[in-house]
């Protein structure tokens, strides 16, 4: 991995680590648009995950009783990580620059929900329905492009559930999703020195700036912060459709 890239690759995830100890999810979010600015959309997954499941630990941690919110949200959590199987397995196989699309689009569909305050009556007329339709589509997001978040937090504000809910069970989803991607990605042999080393070396620098980002939480002016955060998503999306202009027209 050329230097420059492996400095810009701390950076991101260093910056993803603070933007999600301050408000509870974010780092894949953030993480994977900028580093697939750079590279691939499967290498940037692959690149996060070590530094994604620490920081996914460390989230649920912070807001402590996890056994109590695994016994909460297992089913959910078992629906992502069979859908994050299914993602993986297509992103593994079948390799194509519209994942950027992909990434992109899902990107623009969390701010356009949260904009717009869509409400989804059905999902609470149809509980269980719900619960399969959005943990299998989310883990699937996620096993292709690394970003569930969109689909989840529609789902746990259609819900009714509490900051904290909502901080630990869209993190287990992350997490156990990530644990299925890590085995399918060494079966497969995606694993080289080079970015193992560098998966490793990040982990220090969110060691940094994750614990910083949960001590600024509640100093931090939430509504203007958001606002920050998704015209920096805004642009992302725009970047990455507008890398492939030339794929289309080329």
């Amino acid at each position: 991995m050329a230097s420059e890239l492996f400095f810009y690759f701390i950076i991101v995830c260093g910056f993803a680590a603070f933007v999600h100890g301050s408000i509870g999810f974010g780092f894949p979010m953030l993480s994977t648009p900028l580093l697939a600015l750079a590279t691939d959309v499967q290498t940037a997954i692959l690149l996060t995950l070590v530094p994604n499941i620490f920081v996914n630990v460390s989230s649920i941690k912070s807001e402590g009783h996890f056994f109590q919110a695994l016994q909460t949200h297992y089913k959910l959590v078992l629906l992502t990580a069979v859908g994050s199987l299914l993602g993986t397995l297509i992103l593994l196989n079948f390799e194509s620059e519209f994942y950027r699309a992909i990434l992109a689009a899902v990107i623009l569909l969390y701010l356009a929900s949260d904009s717009f305050n869509v409400r989804l009556k059905w999902i609470r007329d149809f509980p269980r329905l719900s619960k399969i339709s959005f943990g299998l589509t989310s883990g699937m997001l996620g096993g292709l492009t690394n970003v569930m978040a969109a689909t989840l937090l529609i789902y746990s504000l259609e819900t009714d559930q509490s900051k904290k809910d909502i901080i630990q069970s869209t993190n287990m989803c992350f997490l156990f999703g990530k644990i299925v991607q890590i085995l399918l990605f060494a079966v497969n042999a995606k694993f080289t020195p080079q970015n193992t080393s560098a998966s490793l070396w990040v982990v220090f620098a969110v060691l940094v700036f994750l614990p910083l980002g949960f001590k600024l939480k509640s100093y931090i002016s939430e509504k203007g912060y958001k606002k920050l955060i998704k015209a920096l998503l805004f642009c992302i999306a725009i970047a990455l459709l507008g890398q492939l202009f030339p794929m289309l027209w080329g």
